[in-house]
């Protein structure tokens, strides 16, 4: 079997929030989806559980974290250049979200971070992993 990861998270309504993920370019499974939890998919081995509160707590053995007033985890997504940070983060902006401060430039890193309607917290990035060394990508 692959090695996949399946994020969790308790959302209040799997709906609406599954159209924010879709914004972010997340694709629904139907396969294991229901009104109670959608399963969006970034990539073959990474997996975004939008679970409803009730069918979260199920699983959980501790109390769900207020994420609109703490943080519960980062997420980071990586992508292929700066423009697609600046595309992802600006549909996600135009589908509800929220960008909590502004673009942040590490050099070698360009970082976006923009919260769920749930203040479930992500970091779109891209890295140049050559700027680390000092050498500069070519093309």
């Amino acid at each position: 079997m692959k090695k996949q990861v399946f994020i969790n998270l308790a959302v209040q309504d799997p709906e609406q929030s599954m159209a924010f993920y879709s914004a972010l370019g997340f694709v629904n499974n139907p396969q294991f989806s229901d009104d109670q939890g959608k399963c969006m998919v970034w990539s073959e081995h990474i997996y975004v559980m939008l679970l409803s509160y009730e069918k979260f707590a199920s699983f959980a053995t501790k109390p769900i974290a207020d994420t609109k007033h703490q943080v519960a985890g980062l997420f980071s997504l990586s992508v292929s250049s700066d423009e697609e940070v600046d595309r992802i983060v600006g549909e996600g902006l135009r589908a509800g979200g929220i960008e909590p401060h502004e673009k942040r430039d590490y050099g070698f890193m360009q970082q976006r971070t923009i919260e769920d309607f749930d203040g479930h917290t992500w970091e779109i990035f891209y890295m140049d992993i050559t700027k680390l060394s000092g050498e500069e990508t070519t093309g």
